[in-house]
């Protein structure tokens, strides 16, 4: 064999050897670059959906990639502004009912917020789990609270009633958003928001004799 043809096949491994590099280099920043595109979408839900999967990064993204997939596109319709006074009153009804019964409001809250939902164009509430994987899709930084009270409504111990108060609270952020039609501003959450509405909120759900 000629130095010239060793030569050659020197060069020519150096080159596939680079190409298969630049390969796994491109798939890897893509990994993060995804990676860190769905922790600012998804904000606190994607820690969540990260702790449910033991850390398994990987699987979060895969979970949360086929969520974006499915319900992405999706497009909220519109409330009539009629509906939209009668599903504030309702919430304003719901509110009231804590005070004399706690768990009959979070339960009241729950099928509430599934309704709306339903009517703002995400899967009915029958479809719970496909109905929220829908919300943490566009409402990814106030999806907690519809979490908090369904669990509540179906736990089969009765929760505290503080408890209930803050899942009523924090459930009223995901309420605001959709009777609102209030478009999601993915990744720049407003610090100190839902503290400030919390606080606002919460006088109104001390139940009697609380002492509040």
């Amino acid at each position: 064999m000629s130095t010239l043809t060793t030569v050659l096949i020197v060069v020519a491994v150096v080159v596939v050897l680079l190409i298969i590099a630049g390969a796994l280099h491109t798939r890897r920043s893509g990994q993060v670059g995804g990676r860190r595109a769905l922790r600012r979408r998804f904000g606190p839900e994607y820690d969540r959906v990260l702790a449910r999967h033991d850390g398994d990064a990987k699987a979060a993204d895969r979970e949360l990639h086929d969520r974006v997939r499915r319900h992405g596109d999706l497009t909220p319709r519109p409330l009539a502004p009629g509906v939209r006074e009668q599903y504030d009153a309702e919430w304003a009804a719901v509110q009231e009912r804590f005070v004399d019964s706690p768990r009959r409001a979070v339960a009241d809250a729950d099928q509430l917020l599934g309704r709306l939902a339903g009517d703002r164009g995400f899967p009915a509430a029958g479809r719970y789990e496909e109905q929220l994987a829908a919300l943490s899709v566009h409402h990814p930084r106030h999806i907690e609270g519809y979490r908090e009270v369904h669990r509540a409504a179906r736990a089969g111990s009765e929760p505290s009633t503080e408890g209930l108060r803050e899942a009523m609270v924090d459930a009223r952020d995901l309420f605001d958003d959709l009777v609102a039609d209030r478009a999601v501003d993915h990744g720049r959450h407003r610090p100190g928001h839902g503290q400030r509405n919390g606080n606002r909120r919460g006088h109104m759900l001390r139940p009697r004799g609380s002492g509040v």
